[in-house]
């Protein structure tokens, strides 16, 4: 056995523990769904109003005690806030104290009132906790307008200067120009934001900032910004100082991320003329390295052996694994991933693919030993690793066991009520407000509660949104709710259009899982629409090829027609790619270009090798979560699942596999309810 990432503890628990049968969804009790009532049909239809006209006030009283009463309001309000009386923005604020809508409504307010000059009022609404830039950009100049220019406001007007190298908003002129004018800009401060704008790669604020400086200096500064766009060959006027070598060796870094070849034909002459030290070089050649291997140039081994060990990160070492990967050198897999740290290296996939590297050099018996530690992971490289030792997969589902009392209780709770009833009316926006700020209220065992109540009402997402990472913590336990992590909605639906189209009914569901989290209203930056995120010219071609019913670009917001288009896409793919759903899968998320041209550059790679080797984190992570959601949903479907070796492949060879959790140890008995029929950047087709 190779004694590679082994850990004594881990595996004399795996060789000792007695595994024990995962529950099969449907031999588990089913919790009966929590309802919360749906908002007014006449609220509803109020709300609406609001955006073609003010809404009366004997109207809004007739909504008086409603749980989306103040949000009604805060819709009048808003459509009226350039005129509205001081009066009755400020009772506004005062009847929801510490609420979402006051929280919504306050900002809103405070531009109107800076646009109307109300600065008094503009002061006594201000609230400490606001950070926008902006809006205490407008509270700089209430105090000008009031005459309260003094010490407190100059260290304010300084710390909003020093805050970021970015643009800041135009509010910010007439303050900035004050405190220049009174000496509260001077170089020093000047070249602070500067050194922030270069590390941010902002050269027009760059050119801002070197108005103010004397005529030698902004000189100066205009060239820093001039290479820091377009570095070039002409650094020997600069002067050898510190500032010289950030602005160089930053503008090289960020040349390397499109050019690192010509990045590294310009790095010796700028690290000659400027006395580039170590951390200056090293910059530079980390970015080389970390761009050549990401593009996979012929270079890249070289580049990534030119920067110093102590400079390698968890990015770059993932990266020098790829490179090696595509290369199909085995023993260079194996001594990348031997320079990770542990909590790098024991992760499943490094385990996955040392154990791979290790099985291509020969050294079988290590390479089951690495294996048999990946497969304890319920993840992609586990279920892989099982797959390779021909064992059940790692399943151990978890259910908290809680009264219904106490599911009644987080059900009737005020706050989660206004989100619940928010999201029926598809403000999306104001129902995260209200759902961040009861979770700010819960407990773990509430929150988790509220997730439960959350999907028996439709919202779906919150099982994704509201578990695991919370409240500023991490609850690793909470992979293991299953049921509400992956829920399951229009199942009939599901399991019709699979089998009309010839497809595996859980990769169905597992691409609306990873597209919209069964949001049938989900639109996406790039107007992809609906359940599985099909784009409207996609979703017309696709309607006529197979005639199937097509209404307009909303047609997509149905479910049952969603489902029925994007499995027939799927279908399509399938037929472009060979029958390959990995390549299908890469293709939904990326396009058919850039999967092209990874499938040029590495025709010759293994599926699991090539996956790992996709250029676009992205894409890359969405291959993986959408192949380990399938047998995810495999078990929800069934209570077993295709191995995904033939999954991935398009495989069909009738085999099924279990699941067993290895951990009987685990301080909660497994227990997962039945399942019941009835989503930086997003996908683009």
């Amino acid at each position: 056995m190779s004694k590679l990432f082994s850990h004594p503890l881990l595996l004399a628990s795996l060789l000792a523990s007695t595994s024990i049968a995962a529950p099969a969804p449907s031999t588990l009790l089913q919790p009966a769904p929590t309802r919360v009532s749906a908002p007014d049909p006449a609220l509803r239809a109020a709300l609406e109003a609001t955006a073609r006209g003010p809404l009366d006030d004997l109207v809004l009283a007739g909504f008086k005690g409603q749980p989306l009463a103040g949000w009604l309001e805060f819709a009048f309000l808003r459509s009226r806030l350039d005129r509205l009386p001081l009066a009755r923005g400020n009772q506004f604020l005062a009847a929801h104290p510490g609420e979402p809508v006051a929280a919504a409504f306050r900002p809103e307010w405070l531009k109107a009132l800076a646009r109307r000059n109300e600065w008094p009022a503009f002061l006594a609404q201000w609230d400490t906790g606001i950070d926008d830039a902006g809006l205490r950009c407008l509270r700089l100049q209430a105090l000008m307008a009031s005459n309260r220019v003094d010490a407190a406001w100059t260290q304010q007007a300084q710390a909003l200067w020093r805050s970021s190298g970015n643009p800041l908003p135009a509010a910010c002129d007439g303050p900035f120009a004050l405190l220049a004018a009174q000496g509260g800009l001077p170089d020093a401060l000047r070249w602070e934001r500067f050194d922030k704008a270069v590390e941010a790669g902002q050269p027009a604020v760059m050119r801002a900032i070197a108005q103010g400086l004397p005529a030698d200096d902004a000189a100066l500064a205009h060239m820093y910004a001039a290479w820091l766009e377009a570095p070039g060959n002409n650094v020997q006027g600069w002067p050898a100082t510190a500032r010289s070598r950030q602005v160089a060796a930053a503008a090289l870094a960020r040349l390397a991320k499109s050019d690192p070849d010509r990045a590294e034909a310009l790095l010796p002459d700028a690290a000659t003329a400027l006395a580039f030290d170590e951390a200056a070089d090293t910059r530079v050649r980390y970015a080389i390295a970390l761009w050549s291997a990401a593009s996979y140039l012929p270079s890249a081994a070289r580049r990534l052996a030119a920067v110093p060990a102590t400079a390698f990160d968890d990015t770059l070492r993932e990266w020098q694994v790829r490179e090696a990967l595509s290369r199909s050198d085995w023993p260079a897999v194996l001594a990348a991933i031997r320079r990770m740290p542990d909590s790098q290296r024991n992760d499943s996939r490094w385990l996955y693919f040392a154990a791979r590297a290790s099985a291509l050099a020969g050294d079988a018996t290590g390479a089951n030993a690495l294996y048999a530690q990946a497969t304890r992971s319920a993840d992609f490289y586990g279920f892989l690793a099982a797959d390779r030792l021909g064992q059940a997969y790692a399943l151990c589902p978890w259910q908290p066991m809680a009264t219904p009392a106490a599911k009644q209780a987080i059900a009737r709770d005020p706050g989660l009520v206004r989100a619940l009833q928010l999201v029926m009316l598809d403000r999306r926006g104001w129902a995260g407000r209200e759902w961040n700020a009861a979770l700010a209220r819960f407990t773990d065992v509430q929150r988790r509660l509220a997730v439960e109540v959350a999907q028996d009402n439709g919202w779906f997402d919150r099982g994704v949104f509201g578990l695991v990472n919370a409240n500023g913590k991490r609850f690793p336990d909470e992979q293991r709710l299953y049921t509400l992590r992956f829920p399951l909605h229009h199942d009939a639906t599901i399991r019709r259009e699979a089998a009309r189209n010839q497809l595996d009914p859980a990769w169905v569901a597992a691409e609306i899982r990873a597209e919209s989290v069964f949001d049938p209203s989900a639109r996406s930056a790039a107007d992809a629409r609906g359940l599985m995120q099909v784009l409207p010219a996609t979703g017309a071609a696709v309607a006529a090829k197979n005639k199937l019913p097509w209404q307009g670009g909303d047609t997509l917001y149905d479910a049952d027609a969603n489902i029925a288009i994007g499995s027939a896409y799927l279908r399509e793919l399938l037929g472009r790619y060979a029958g390959k759903p990995y390549l299908v899968i890469a293709a939904y998320n990326a396009g058919p270009t850039p999967v092209a041209r990874w499938q040029a550059q590495r025709p010759a790679l293994d599926a699991d090798v090539w996956i790992e080797t996709i250029g676009y984190k992205e894409t890359r992570d969405y291959v993986t979560r959408v192949l380990s959601f399938s047998t995810v949903y495999d078990w929800r479907l069934s209570g077993t699942a295709m191995p995904l070796t033939e999954r991935m492949l398009g495989i069909a060879s009738g085999t099924r596999k279990g699941f067993t959790c290895p951990r009987p140890e685990a301080p909660t008995a497994p227990a997962t309810p039945p399942a019941t029929p009835a989503r930086t950047p997003a996908a683009r087709r």
